[in-house]
Order: C-alpha cells, then structure tokens, then sequence
C-alpha cells in the first residue's frame, strides 16, 4: 500500500529505484580492563595508520569522481586523524583507565563531538558527524572488522541509510544510484553537499523509515520508491499512478535543469541592460568546485570560521594562508570576499575559554573577540594580505556596530601592511577591507559607515534577528524571525542607499539572496550583487535576465509600503505570477 512521508530535500531532482537498504553492524564497545596497555597503544597507532590510507584512497576516488576542492573534505579528515593532541589524550585514557583501545578512542573523540554538537549553528553542529565518521573507521579498524563500503550496489539503486558519512558517499557507485534517503542529517552536512556536487537527488531527515522498509521487505523483496529532492517528499511502494505522475515530474525538472546550465556561465544582465554580479557562498576550499561548476561570478562569502573549527589550536599564518591561496588561485583573478574569523553566539572554538553568557548572540563574539585578543585578528589578515598577491581579494569584518569598532580594525590592518612592507612580502596595497551589514545601529548610520568602507555585505540572517529581537535558531518563533518583515526589508533599502551615497558596491551574503520570490525586490531596491549556495546560482541569474530595473523598482516601492509579512509575500507572488505569464505589471 502506498505511503507519503516527507524529509529535508538537500539535493534537487526525482528519483523512482529500488530501494537498497545500507545498515553497518553496530560498534559494540564495552569498558574491559586491558592486561598490557603498551599493546593497546601499538594497536592504536596501526589502526590510525590503515584508516590513512584507506582515507587516502576515498580521496583519490573523490578527487576523480567529483572534484579535486570535494576531495580536500578528506584532507581535513586526515588532519583529524593525525591530531596528535588527540593521540595524546587517548594514550592517558589507557595508561590511566587500563581501558582497550577501542574504548579510549570512543571516549577520546566525544569531547570533540559535544562541543559540535551542542551549537546551534547548523553548519558547525553538520560538523561533528565528520567526526564521528572518522571515529567509526578508526575504532572499526582497532577491532579488525570489515568496514562495508557502496561501491558495490545493485543497479537502479536508491540508498536508504541511518546516515551516510562523506566517505560513504565518495565511495557510491554513481553508475548504479539514482539517489539517497536517510533518516537524520541536515542540509549543510557534507552528504548534502556532496549530494548537490555529484547531482544525485537527496533526501535526509526523513525520520525513521528503515523498520517501516525492513517490514514490507518481508513481504515484497522488490521494492519501489520514489524521492523528490525539491520538496522533500518520499513515496514507498507507489502506485502505478504515482510513478506515472513522478515519470512526468522527472522529465519536466530534467528538462528545466538542463536549460539552467545554460545560464550558470552567462553574465546576469537585466532587460535594460543592468548587469549583476551573481557570487557564491562556501565553507572551505572543499566548496570550490560547486561554485565553478554554477557559474560562481565570484565568492561573496569565504567563512573563516571553519577553517578555525576544523582545528585544534588557532590555525597559523601559514596555514591560513594557504588555504586562502587556494580559494584566491582557483577563482582566477574573480573576487573573492573573505570574512574574517565569525566565533562567538552559537560558534566555539575548543581551544578558546570564552565565558558563559546569558545571550550569547548579544555577546563576546567575532570581530569583539579580535580587538580583544589582537594577535588573532593579526595573525589573520597578515594571511589575508599575502594571499592578495595571488588574485582580487576583499576582506569582511562581522558584527561590526560602530565606527570606533571600524577604526580600531583598520588601524590593526594598516599595522599588518606596514610590517609585510617592512618585511619585503608582496601583497595587494589596494585591497578592499568592507564591512557586513548585520546590526540596526550600523544600518542606522550606513552614510557615515559607507565613508569609511571600500564595500558593504548585508548578512540577513543576523540583521534579521537584531532587527526583529528573535533569535534565529530558536525553533518556537521560527515563523517571527521572518526577512520578509517590512523592517528588515525597509534596513535592508536604508543600507543600500547608504552604500550608494559613496559610491561604494552593496552584496548581500545571507539566505534572502538565493530566494527566487525576493530577487526582483532585491534588484529594484539597488542591490549590487547577489551571494548565496552555488547550486542557486544560475535559476537566480535566468530571473535576473529576465527582469527589468525599472518595473522592479516600482514593485520595491509598492512593497516597502505593506504593512506585514504576509502583505510582502502575496504582493511578490502576485509579480511572480505576472511575470511568468509575460503581462505588463502596474502600480
């Protein structure tokens, strides 16, 4: 009998398989007392050494499959592996505990796993299950088991799992899968990304579906199922009449997704000739390939943050360096827009004692935590200025909310430059230092922070929340915390026109920016340049190329005059409807 659940759609497209069920045995883990705990560290060691090289093969496939930038997700895992700090801790657990192997590293590792886990940033939280990935090869390999891997699945094949890590996914045999479900994760873990790079649809979150599978399984071991990674939907044991509806849905999005492709590397240029530049947003160097491969006309976000995360100490000059090297050469002389460390709120950093406040989001945080603790600012943008020898770097300060902040920030910036000088290290001289519009006391005095910018970044996501005292991981007023409020969209045009009263370029790095309905009102309001995730790129460059400025300007002001949320949203449907329809649309 046919049944309809719904999960997170992380990866567009349908699918219609037969379903694989990917279940690894558990891990039993029990705390025996050891009798020689120098062998249990020799095991330890050799273990840690199969899980490189076995690491170091996935990368390879990856790298060959996918993308060299996709395949850097498991140089971070290799990294993770070779922490000696880590080594360290779990060698005390044994010497200490006289405790197996095994069971010192499950322990080991879970205090790096609660401090991701407990963020509220989905991004960060995403992160401890790279960890846990690592841990399970690892502890699999200390006990001798054969680790299963999907290379080796049937054809027409649509993965159900628990989950799926990233070197589960690098190993899929894409000949053979149409697409996976799995009953947890989220759309920022790296199955998910990775799920957007290969093109496979994907659905996670789904919830418990494996019993329900194994239940019917007993009576039909030939079971169809069908997924939509748009909207989340699943479909198992459909009915002819279902499979028939989805054959046509399939072939509608094959279609639209192969006509995309020709927008990804077209410049946005509106019907009245406005041209727009369309950039991405990424995490790391892992995110390159996605952005080049939509049409990425720049990075409007490089977050810093990650690359602190994936750490565990403050990363060098060298090694930020390097990685913003990498960013910088691959984007061949596009701009690349990097933001400085983001820590704080709902992000922490293992190795930083930061206190423990009553609002976090309020508190000692990002750029706050720089002027603070100089030497990590510093350390920052002495790489920053180097890897701008090597393409168009701009740089972005967060959580800015007064000009003596900006001051302080560039006069550090200014002391970098000097001493790289004094040092004879090449550098761009000219290098833009810019600002991210998050806070209503800087959109409040946008003219007078546009005079001492070189850019602007709005980043709806925190403008949001202080605009609209809600916070944006608290699931309860989820349907406050709402960009499309008329105060966030009247801050929103206050910081464009301040922007533009010197001359300066406005982007816009939050979600809002990747939202089809809000782009005609974004361009009409002025916005220069849009960010968002590199598998938005090119529908919102085909909406930019059909649109024109002036009509949109005329929607901007009609919407900037509703009174609600849901005034806002009717009022951008009803452009959309028209549009698409081709009519003439007056006010």
């Amino acid at each position: 009998m046919e049944k309809r659940i719904t999960g997170i759609g992380v990866s567009p497209g349908i699918a219609i398989g037969k379903v694989y069920l990917f279940e690894k045995k558990e891990i039993e883990i029990n705390k025996c007392p050891c009798k020689n705990p120098e062998e249990e560290k020799i095991k330890l060691i050799e273990a840690r050494n199969k899980t490189k090289e076995q690491l170091q093969k996935i990368r390879e496939t990856t790298a060959k499959k996918v993308s060299e930038e996709k395949a850097a997700i498991f140089d971070a895992h290799i990294t993770l592996l070779e922490d000696e700090d880590l080594l360290q801790e779990v060698n005390d657990i044994i010497t200490d505990e006289k405790v197996s192997a095994d069971y010192a590293l499950s322990k080991g590792i879970e205090v790096y796993k609660q401090i991701l886990s407990d963020v509220q940033d989905e991004y960060l939280r995403e992160r401890a299950g790279d960890l846990a990935d690592i841990a399970d090869r690892w502890i699999r390999n200390i006990l001798g088991e054969t680790i299963v891997e999907l290379s080796d699945i049937p054809k027409n094949s649509i993965i159900i799992a628990r989950d799926l890590t990233p070197s589960d996914t690098a190993n899929l045999n894409l000949e053979n899968t149409l697409g996976f479900i799995t009953e947890i994760g989220g759309r920022t873990s790296h199955t998910s990304i990775m799920a957007r790079s290969l093109e496979i649809p994907a659905v996670v979150g789904i919830g418990s579906i494996i019993k329900e599978i194994k239940d019917i399984k007993t009576k039909a071991n030939d079971l169809t199922i069908i997924l939509n990674g748009n909207t989340g939907g699943v479909i198992i044991e459909p009915t002819e009449k279902s499979i028939e509806e989805c054959e046509k849905l399939k072939d509608e999005f094959d279609r639209n997704r192969a006509l995309l492709k020709e927008f990804a590397h077209r410049d946005a240029i509106s019907k009245d000739g406005t041209k727009i530049r369309v950039y991405a947003n990424i995490g790391s160097p892992a995110d390159l390939g996605g952005a080049l491969k939509n049409g990425a006309d720049g990075i409007g976000l490089y977050r810093t943050e990650f690359l602190f995360m994936e750490n565990t100490d403050f990363p060098t000059e060298e090694e930020q360096f390097k990685a913003y090297k990498e960013v910088v050469e691959a984007m061949s002389g596009h701009t690349v827009t990097i933001r400085t460390m983001d820590i704080g709120g709902d992000k922490h950093l293992p190795y930083l004692d930061m206190p423990v406040e009553e609002n976090p989001a309020l508190g000692w945080r990002a750029l706050r935590i720089c002027l603070d603790r100089q030497s990590i600012i510093k350390t920052q943008f002495r790489a920053l200025l180097r890897a701008s020898a090597f393409g168009k770097v701009k740089i972005m300060l967060p959580m800015i909310v007064s000009l003596e902040e900006l001051r302080k920030a560039k006069a550090i910036f200014n002391d970098c430059k000097l001493e790289l000088m004094k040092e004879n290290v090449a550098f761009n001289e000219a290098l833009e230092l810019g600002i991210m519009i998050e806070t209503p006391s800087v959109v409040f005095k946008s003219e007078s922070f546009a005079r001492e910018s070189d850019f602007f970044s709005i980043g709806t996501n925190d403008l949001t929340q202080y605009t609209l005292a809600a916070d944006r991981g608290n699931e309860k007023i989820a349907s406050i915390c709402d960009p499309y409020n008329p105060s966030v969209l009247i801050a929103i045009k206050m910081a464009i026109d301040g922007a533009h009263s010197s001359g300066i370029i406005i982007s816009m790095c939050g979600e809002l920016a990747g939202d089809l309905l809000a782009v005609p009102l974004l361009f009409g309001l002025g916005l220069d340049v849009f960010s968002m995730s590199a598998i938005s790129i090119p529908e919102v460059k085909k909406m930019i190329i059909s649109l024109d400025k002036p009509e949109c300007a005329m929607l901007a002001k009609r919407v900037l005059s509703l009174s609600t949320s849901e005034e806002v949203k009717a009022e951008l449907l009803r452009f959309m409807e028209i549009h698409e329809r081709g009519d003439t649309i007056s006010y």
